[in-house]
């Protein structure tokens, strides 16, 4: 027979075991009572928080740890509520001294050996260094608001400061959503004027006449309603830049207008005597290509090489098929901060689809479907419910087409996995169901960086 003071002994080092095995684990461990009462804090989620054990048991978790999910997207909670673990989702918590940390968290239930629910665990491991290199790779890929990893695109990031820097006059080709205002911006950002306006007007929306006053302005009395003076674009944009969008539909009567500006360096205002002189630096841009309507004669071949001096051609998003995940994640965080949500990212399944896709209106149009995912989402995971049914039909069509080459899709995939998984090739591999020495070999022949 057990003496009572032998089995609290026995309880005591049960207890003192348990919180050796539970401090010797490199992960942040806690458990919680039913009432959400820290009951367990091992020494990592000491060293990760900055909470003492002594502090932190007895406490509501919710104030302990202070992560951007408690108050509306507890992990716990849903596992109490539906018994299903949650496992690897990323989140940011408030340390003692009140920065940001991420980590990853995974929570379980917590039972007894008849099974009575006593409460749940979360393990949770601080993520502070994939973060950094998270944002570090971000940043390799991408220059002035511009996200790419494309071999065109990077050639462009490494001119542009070149281009910026002088003030020669900048035409950019592209479809519509390729961004060409963003690189016309950067351009603007990095060059000696960044400290001046940059003025945008798109020619397409405005009739000639219209037109010609918003360019140059106009002089009281110049037409009926003209009660006072009114500065046009080029004046606004005085040392600084002058942006002209959809340059390709402008009239022939615009045209010999636009070109004597460009040469002479001076314009009119409607109703004015004299000539201006102008400091204005030129970027345009067209979703036509120039070349031909010049052969066609719809467009003054003297006005094109003017505004020719340096062409920029952005290729279309199928034509950038490994970018699709980058941005993607580019744009959750995006509408996260926008929305208040806390998505996570999207799954395989979807992706799929998203990488099956010839994206007409480019980035453009992948935007406005991440920001459509968010609105009927309610996990941390976009899935492919929440995307448009216009989607499969365009992908199916588009399946075997030459939108982007096989190669690009394949290595776009597995780079998301590879992010999926924090670069672990093993836990990859199990993940995409092959071998970790396939996944190595295709990593090798697709010259993916594992940072």
């Amino acid at each position: 027979m057990v003496s009572k003071k032998n089995s609290k002994q026995k309880g005591a080092f049960a207890g003192d075991e348990q919180n050796i095995i539970l401090d010797s684990i490199a992960d942040g461990v806690f458990t919680v009572d039913k009432d959400w009462r820290i009951s367990s804090f091992n020494r990592a989620a000491e060293e990760i928080t900055g909470v003492s054990r002594k502090d932190a048991v007895g406490q509501l978790c919710k104030d302990v740890l202070k992560a951007d999910i408690c108050e509306r997207n507890c992990c716990l909670r849903a596992t109490m509520r539906t018994g299903k673990p949650i496992v690897n989702k990323n989140v940011y918590i408030i340390d003692a001294e009140g920065r940001k940390r991420p980590i990853s968290i995974s929570t379980a239930l917590l039972r007894d050996k008849k099974g009575k629910l006593l409460g749940a665990v979360e393990t949770f491991r601080d993520i502070s260094v994939e973060e950094d290199l998270r944002k570090a790779i971000e940043k390799k890929y991408s220059f002035a608001d511009i996200i790419s990893k494309n071999h065109r695109i990077l050639q462009l990031f490494d001119i542009l400061p070149d281009i910026a820097a002088s003030n020669s006059t900048v035409l950019i080709e592209g479809e519509s959503g390729t961004g060409k205002e963003l690189f016309a911006r950067a351009i603007h950002d990095l060059s000696p004027r960044k400290k001046q306006l940059f003025v945008a007007v798109n020619c397409s929306a405005l009739p000639d006449t219209l037109l010609e006053s918003e360019l140059f302005g106009y002089k009281a009395g110049a037409f009926t309603d003209a009660r006072k003076d009114k500065p046009g674009r080029f004046r606004l944009a005085e040392n600084g830049t002058l942006f002209l969008d959809e340059i390709g539909e402008i009239a022939p009567s615009m045209q010999v207008k636009l070109l004597r500006v460009l040469q002479e360096k001076t314009y009119e205002p409607l109703g004015a005597t004299q000539s201006v002189e102008h400091n204005v630096r030129i970027i345009a841009a067209t979703n036509k290509d120039l070349d031909v309507l010049v052969r066609e004669g719809s467009f003054r071949e003297d006005l094109y090489y003017r505004i020719n001096v340096f062409k920029i051609i952005l290729p279309p998003l199928r034509e950038r098929m490994e970018d699709i995940p980058l941005l993607i994640d580019h744009f959750i965080e995006r509408f996260n901060v926008l929305q208040k949500k806390s998505i996570q990212g999207v799954s395989e399944e979807a992706m799929s689809v998203l990488m099956s896709y010839s994206y007409p209106g480019n980035i453009r149009e992948l935007a406005n479907i991440i920001e459509r995912a968010f609105i009927l989402c309610k996990t941390d995971l976009i899935e492919k419910k929440h995307l448009p049914e216009s989607l499969f039909a365009m992908s199916a069509n588009h399946k075997d087409s030459e939108v982007s080459s096989l190669r690009d899709v394949e290595a776009a995939y597995l780079l998301n996995a590879l992010k999926q998984n924090n670069w672990d090739r093993q836990k990859t591999a199990r993940q995409l169901g092959i071998h970790k020495s396939t996944l190595y070999r295709k990593i090798k022949s697709l010259d993916i960086v594992i940072p």
